[in-house]
């Protein structure tokens, strides 16, 4: 007689703690556990020997889904197949499309790339890949992907306007397929025939004062209620010396060395590939008068324990400003944010101002390279290059410092000529 719905329903255990077995048909049955569980079985016999097949569990596969599993392995028994080595075979088939997906060759490749790379970056571009790519092709096998699946793919997040995104994920589509191939498990590069079929990211110049804009700025910046003593202080050393924001409030007392008006900014404090850090070597920055005495009026801050030239103003214990501070100063001064009457400003800017004047006033590129902390773009050039153009670039920052003085106190844009030899008596 054949189980029946209720039936399987209203099943209780045994009190022996043995599995009652209610039988269907043509060795279908259901298994009452001892915990209350109900299993599917089917029994059937290959070689000789009775075997056992699991269908499933009751109620997620009903009675009805139970029957279909049986009919479809009687039919592969009948064919001359063990239902039971058949299952096995395509969970295996699973487990080996799983292993070559592409999820888990991007992971492979991630994990290898990020001993290289900074924290921070490694996350990124991980988080890249989750949001992006795996919820769409993540499952399939990476042999089995097409250039015309991928471009589905980046197409889409380029539509949303994010073209950079778009070009990065196809850069590192093309890194994962290089590992891929190199292990035997896809054949060629999709993303590789994309290079030209995706839009080029628009640039956009970071926001910068013009020669025009700075006496206003600089007015404001010493007369506004707004900005702190120390937050003003940092925004002058960058403005000077044109630092990268992130590698001046890293800076250290040990750093400085008043004597020889050097402040040396350490490799793993430079914007390098987290894998040249180890053997990068420092940016010595040459100190004009005014950051000089900026830094001895700084001294006045320091704090018991913590070795920071500009340290947290809400004195966090060993911890230094952060370098989203000026950003909110300007959005104050009305320069950033939401409200940005006076023009557009962010800290970056200062190097753009400051290397479009120094060049246009008629300095030495390669100075003003070096005081950016800019490589070589040329490789042959930089390999016998390797001045550091110091007493050019003290001089430089002296007229530079002198020249911002000036601006300021007269409240107007004023011209600045490099000298013919560029050094500090001429630039007073």
């Amino acid at each position: 007689m054949s189980l029946t719905k209720l039936q399987a329903d209203n099943a209780k255990p045994r009190n022996d703690g043995k599995p009652l077995k209610l039988s269907d048909s043509l060795g279908l049955s259901l298994w009452v556990m001892p915990t209350g569980a109900k299993y599917w079985r089917w029994k059937y016999r290959w070689g000789g020997k009775e075997k056992l097949l699991a269908l499933g569990v009751y109620p997620e596969v009903t009675l009805k889904e139970a029957r279909q599993q049986r009919d479809a392995a009687r039919l592969l028994l009948a064919q001359g197949t063990d239902p039971g080595a058949a299952r096995k075979a395509v969970k295996l088939a699973r487990q080996m499309a799983a292993r070559d997906s592409f999820e888990v060759v991007a992971r492979e490749w991630h994990r290898i790339e990020a001993a290289q790379w900074a924290p921070g970056h490694a996350r990124g571009v991980l988080r890249s890949l989750e949001i992006h790519l795996f919820p769409s092709i993540g499952t399939r096998p990476i042999r089995a992907l097409t250039s015309a699946e991928l471009l589905t793919v980046l197409r889409r997040i380029e539509q949303t306007g994010k073209r950079d995104t778009a070009k990065r994920l196809r850069e590192r589509c093309s890194a994962i397929f290089a590992l891929a191939i190199a292990s035997g498990l896809a054949e060629s590069d999709p993303a590789a025939p994309l290079v030209r079929a995706l839009q080029a990211p628009v640039s956009k110049a970071r926001a910068a004062l013009s020669r025009e804009q700075l006496p206003a700025f600089l007015q404001r910046l010493f007369s506004s209620e707004d900005c702190a003593l120390q937050t003003r202080l940092l925004i002058q050393v960058v403005m000077i010396c044109f630092t990268r924001i992130g590698e001046t409030v890293m800076a250290e007392w040990a750093h400085i060395d008043f004597d020889k008006a050097e402040w040396t900014i350490p490799p793993e404090n430079r914007k390098l590939k987290h894998k040249l850090k180890a053997a990068g070597s420092p940016h010595v920055v040459p100190l004009p008068t005014q950051v000089l005495a900026i830094f001895s009026e700084l001294q006045k801050f320091r704090q018991d324990g913590n070795p920071y030239v500009f340290p947290a103003m809400a004195r966090k214990k060993h911890k230094h400003m952060s370098a989203a501070t000026p950003l909110k100063t300007f959005e104050r001064m009305g320069y950033a944010g939401k409200d940005k009457s006076n023009g557009h400003l962010v800290t970056h800017g200062f190097r753009a101002t400051a290397s479009t004047i120094l060049n246009e006033a008629g300095f030495n590129p390669d100075a003003v390279e070096r005081q950016l902390s800019h490589g070589e773009p040329n490789q042959v050039r930089a390999a016998y290059n390797r001045a550091y153009y110091m007493p050019e670039r003290l001089a430089m920052l002296q007229c530079w410092a002198d020249y911002l003085d000036r601006v300021r106190k007269e409240g107007v844009s004023l011209p600045l000529l490099a000298p013919n030899k560029v050094i500090p008596e001429l630039c007073g």
